[in-house]
């Protein structure tokens, strides 16, 4: 059966720091390109960082860049997302993600953007940046 347990989400203040883990049974997770998605009160959830199943390599959305890190463990089936810096509009419910069919910029935006069309998913875990 294909779950995902994510951890790590709570309460923070601005300028702290999170880690978040996603592990995947059922799904070999090396085999996808995966992304981190969040969504935030009263927005539409938005993608914000992913690691190729082409090139190995990393990307984030610019409001994440230089604060946010994605990696992979494939021997412990675990994705992460090392977030530093937090910001109160970092608050949101994140979600990891398997199975994207574009990762990387095109023409200038970052992909993938909302989530459609991706099969496999995280149940979330909130993430709330307050003092």
């Amino acid at each position: 059966q294909l779950q995902f347990v994510e951890s790590g989400g709570g309460l923070v203040q601005p300028g702290g720091s999170l880690n978040l883990s996603c592990t995947a049974s059922g799904l070999t997770l090396g085999h996808y390109a995966i992304a981190w998605f969040r969504q935030a009160p009263g927005k539409e959830r938005e993608g914000i960082s992913c690691i190729s199943s082409n090139d190995g390599r990393a990307y984030y959305v610019d409001s994440v860049k230089g604060r946010f890190t994605i990696s992979r463990d494939n021997a412990k089936n675990t994705m992460y997302l090392q977030m530093t810096s937090l910001k109160p509009e970092d608050t949101a419910i994140y979600y990891c993600a398997a199975d994207v069919n574009y990762c990387g910029y095109y023409s200038g935006t970052y992909y993938p953007k909302t989530g459609y069309g991706i099969d496999y998913w995280g149940r979330g875990t909130l993430v709330t940046v307050s003092s």
